[in-house]
């Protein structure tokens, strides 16, 4: 692969351009030629600028991570693990993240059937991002042990599956009463 060129404003004003692009269409059947046109440029500027489509892709989900990260930063975690797993699913099941989100999905899903490509580690990276948000929502001696790991992963799991339950269905309703009645029945109730 050939090395990937120094960030520029226009380098980062394609990477903008072409993320909204994705936001829109995804990224299983991305091809330079309809984004370098949609963007306004080449597909050989962007292969100069990114080094290949694969270095486009790894940029495309750097930037879809860190906007994930940014948005989940506001998520507050005091309160306890039933408290922040119901803040982080009012924000997972809000309209506006819905496209981002559904990026994630493709991500995730393409990181577990194609682990060397451009999506190399994006699954595992996520997993690990959101599992260290639900720590910081356990009491740090609960955090530290095999039983909080096992909790927050329970969490996890709960929260992603009705995710992608959502995203599949739009059935905003049935999802978020399974996610209230896993709160109910778990996390800090456990945790006395």
């Amino acid at each position: 692969m050939t090395a990937v060129r120094q960030d520029s404003a226009r380098k980062r004003q394609l990477l903008d351009a072409a993320y909204d692009y994705v936001i829109e269409h995804g990224l299983t059947e991305l091809s330079l030629r309809p984004l370098a046109e949609a963007i306004g440029s080449s597909p050989r500027v962007l292969l100069f600028l990114f080094g290949s489509k694969d270095g486009l892709v790894q940029a495309l989900l750097d930037l879809a991570r860190a906007d994930e990260l940014a948005l989940l930063a506001d998520v507050e975690t005091k309160g306890g693990l039933t408290e922040v797993g119901r803040r982080v699913w009012h924000w997972l099941a809000h309209p506006d993240h819905r496209r981002l989100l559904t990026l994630w999905a493709e991500g995730y899903a393409r990181s577990l059937v194609n682990p060397a490509g451009p999506w190399a580690d994006f699954a595992r990276r996520t997993v690990q991002d959101w599992l260290d948000i639900l720590a910081a929502a356990q009491p740090a001696r609960r955090r530290r042990t095999a039983r909080g790991a096992a909790e927050r992963t329970l969490l996890l799991a709960v929260l992603r599956g009705a995710l992608l339950d959502l995203l599949a269905t739009g059935d905003i309703e049935r999802t978020t009463a399974a996610v209230n009645a896993h709160l109910s029945l778990s996390c800090d109730v456990r945790a006395s």
